[in-house]
């Protein structure tokens, strides 16, 4: 009996009250250990959002996916003459920092949670949007930024490195040459953000809703390049001193959606406004007023009156003239980048014929713009560089299809009156002995790219007090 005493007692113990509660309460440690060693990200629970900024980053969306293939599409070109940059064949956003509501946002339009989440990939690459990459060549972070870092670092080697998805499969990234000029579409949080520079331009979220075709997407690609390569010269010599290496910029050439950049972004964009206020005179503005308005009523009056939509040459001439008004309002490097927009379109032009693809694709595009009033962008054409790329077309022999691609209008038609045209007396020309802005403190002054430069994430100014 003695022998079997000690196992007698161990089951009743086992079986007793404060057993049984001792044993549950460490199954509850367990799992609660558990929990907090697994991380959790923004799930969408469904909660109401921001409509404007969901619908953002849906455009965001679209146009990463256009613009993508369009990019690895560039680098067909090989083209010994320009200068050149490391791209990826994907591009990544991530939602760490935002607001815990705007989280969700991200997740619900794009599926981008606080890793960096895949939004877009060029034809052949084994990831897929959604994708989120917990591993770049062995460097694993709950910090996105140091993360992006990696990516960046591991891009500008130009040699192919591994990444491995939160499924667990490893892929092969390899990366690819493109001349210079990243194109970059604004953060969702300032649809309205253009800036050009000669290492990077970002375009607004407009250009996006213009449901950009194959060609279309490649022309945005090869003109921002062209504004780099013709103009990149110009802009170092206007303003140039500022470090690259290890700066918000470089993480800005990886990822939408970072934080610092997003909230130096909206700085940028006030300070771009107060500028453009300043130098537009009050009879400029209600010119502008004037011409949006008309423009709209006659607008609704033939989406009434007919079913196929034809711009009336009045409305043409009133949509190029903001076209204008918007590239005379330009501050900063982007001001000086302006004034070879008509070198761009030139330096596309030839281009988009060297990789087989429809050269007409920047008319195609000028006239959707037209037509849907998106017209706070450098893509379409203003009177001056309609004129310099007539002249190119009419050398193809193509001058007969951008009538037709401009709905049975031919430019040398259209009057423009050059002394009524906000460009006219919005700002004077760009001269390189002008000084460099004075005595102005806003460290935008000269454009959130240039602002960028030199400054990492923790020390980039906002703009405000």
């Amino acid at each position: 009996m003695r022998l079997f005493l000690p196992q007698t007692r161990m089951t009743h113990l086992g079986t007793s009250p404060s057993w049984r509660r001792l044993a549950c309460l460490a199954g509850i440690s367990s799992l609660l250990l558990a929990g907090c060693a697994a991380p959790k990200f923004t799930v969408d629970d469904g909660r109401p959002v921001n409509p404007e900024l969901l619908a953002s980053i849906q455009a965001f969306g679209d146009g990463e996916r256009t613009l993508r293939p369009a990019i690895a599409r560039s680098a067909q070109l090989k083209d010994p003459g320009c200068d050149r940059q490391w791209e990826l064949p994907f591009s990544v956003a991530t939602s760490q920092q935002w607001a815990e509501t705007d989280r969700v946002a991200w997740v619900r339009a794009l599926a981008v949670d606080e890793r960096l989440s895949v939004v877009a990939v060029a034809p052949g690459t084994p990831l897929k949007p959604g994708d989120k990459l917990v591993d770049v060549d062995g460097t694993q972070s709950s910090a996105a930024v140091k993360m992006l870092e990696e990516l960046a670092r591991m891009r500008d080697r130009g040699r192919a490195f591994p990444v491995r998805t939160a499924a667990g499969a490893t892929v092969n990234v390899v990366p690819f040459e493109v001349c210079r000029g990243y194109v970059r579409l604004a953060p969702p949080n300032t649809p309205e953000l253009q800036d050009y520079h000669w290492l990077m331009s970002y375009h607004p979220l407009e250009v996006a809703r213009a449901d950009l075709t194959d060609d279309e997407a490649l022309w945005a690609v090869l003109w921002t390049q062209g504004v780099s390569e013709e103009g990149g010269a110009r802009m170092k010599t206007y303003h140039y001193g500022s470090q690259v290496l290890g700066s918000l910029y470089t993480l800005a050439t990886i990822a939408t959606g970072l934080k610092g950049a997003a909230v130096a972004a909206e700085a940028a964009v006030a300070a771009a406004q107060k500028a453009a206020a300043t130098a537009a005179t009050e009879i400029i503005k209600q010119q502008l007023i004037d011409q949006a308005k008309q423009f709209a009523i006659d607008r609704v009056k033939n989406e009434l009156g007919k079913t196929a939509q034809q711009l009336t040459q009045a409305q043409v001439v009133a949509s190029m003239q903001q076209l204008a008004a918007n590239k005379g309002l330009l501050g900063g490097i982007s001001r000086v980048a302006a004034t070879v927009f008509d070198k761009a379109d030139g330096w596309a032009y030839k281009r988009m014929k060297q990789l087989g693809a429809n050269p007409l694709a920047g008319f195609t595009l000028h006239q959707k713009m037209l037509e849907r009033s998106l017209l706070r962008n450098a893509l379409p054409l203003d009177p001056e560089r309609m004129s310099n790329m007539q002249a190119l077309v009419d050398a193809d022999g193509k001058g007969e299809d951008v009538v037709a691609i401009l709905k049975g209008i031919r430019t040398e038609t259209l009057d423009f009156d050059t002394g009524q045209m906000p460009l006219a007396s919005a700002t004077s020309d760009f001269s390189y002995e002008d000084p460099l802005p004075s005595g102005n403190a806003d460290p935008y002054a000269l454009g959130l790219i240039e602002a960028m430069l030199g400054n990492t994430q923790g020390t980039m100014p906002t703009g405000q007090k």
